[in-house]
């Protein structure tokens, strides 16, 4: 059962556009919960509404119809209710001339931590990110990944209640993206709610409780990776090698053994088999289409 600690209730956001009379509709009556502990994914295109969804969860923008709701909190249009919400925004949130544990002395001094309390939480979020042998160098002397890195340790210095991340690992090398990831696992572990926006579906695949897929505002599916791909993911492809052939058969099928062994039964020799199931991709490329937009 669902423990909602977050809902969004056909929330409304536009914007207007210079020399256009329409404005531009960013969220169109998006409905959504995500529950306590959950790492929750908001998949999309570009433009499909996931950082302005990430804003209004923020309260940073406010929805011109329907409501952002954190149980037992309030809304985040409520001071007091944005100080128990982490946000690592997709562009970084990191003061270059200041050093790690500076920038992170600076976010938890934002949120009301004083003394030895905010000492000993820095230094928690350092180490939580794997950054303590840096933190006293320069965060203009750190790499992308470790200033995204730095990033997520801002989000998380004050110990909050939910975490909003917005492409947090994207343009890092594969080291700070494992250790980012593992950082997410180990937030759910410890009861923190995640709201996760990426376009890596491998990223989804390996985090997400569920996922939400929206496009143009508006929420085209959800449920866990297992129930969308079953749902919308398609036909599974097996590709047959055979005896004397060098092109391959291509067969669509809901049922690859069965499949296979048909094929076995009839024609030269099979020499080679190789299964292509259905995964979150396929299911995201379903839904959205493949057309590449900005």
């Amino acid at each position: 059962m669902l423990v909602r600690m977050l809902e969004l209730r056909s929330v409304r956001k536009s914007f207007a556009r210079r020399g256009d009379p329409n404005r531009l509709v960013a969220v169109d009556g998006l409905s959504l919960a995500v529950g306590r502990g959950e790492v929750f994914g908001l998949l999309g295109p570009n433009g499909a509404g996931k950082s302005t969804t990430i804003a209004m969860a923020m309260g940073l923008v406010s929805p011109e119809a329907g409501e952002v709701v954190y149980t037992g909190l309030g809304s985040p249009s409520d001071a007091v209710v944005r100080g128990r919400l982490g946000v690592a925004p997709q562009s970084l949130a990191v003061y270059d001339d200041l050093t790690g544990r500076e920038n992170l002395a600076h976010f938890a001094g934002l949120y009301g931590l004083r003394g030895r309390t905010r000492a000993e939480a820095v230094s928690a979020a350092l180490d939580a990110v794997g950054l303590s042998d840096r933190g006293g160098d320069l965060a203009r002397t750190y790499s992308g990944g470790m200033k995204r890195r730095l990033n997520l340790a801002a989000a998380i210095v004050h110990r909050p209640d939910v975490v909003l991340l917005d492409e947090p690992t994207a343009g890092v090398d594969p080291q700070s993206r494992d250790g980012i990831l593992g950082m997410v696992k180990r937030l759910s572990s410890e009861g923190v709610t995640v709201v996760y926006t990426t376009h890596y579906m491998e990223e989804a695949q390996r985090l997400c409780d569920r996922v939400g897929i929206i496009d143009h505002g508006r929420l085209l599916a959800l449920g866990t990776v297992d129930e969308l791909v079953t749902r919308h993911g398609g036909e599974t492809l097996v590709r047959i090698a055979r005896t004397g052939s060098e092109v391959e058969e291509t067969l669509r099928t809901a049922d690859a053994v069965g499949t296979i062994r048909a094929a076995m039964e009839k024609g030269p020799p099979i020499v080679g088999v190789k299964i292509e199931r259905p995964d979150l991709e396929s299911v995201f490329l379903t839904l959205t289409g493949r057309t590449l937009r900005d």
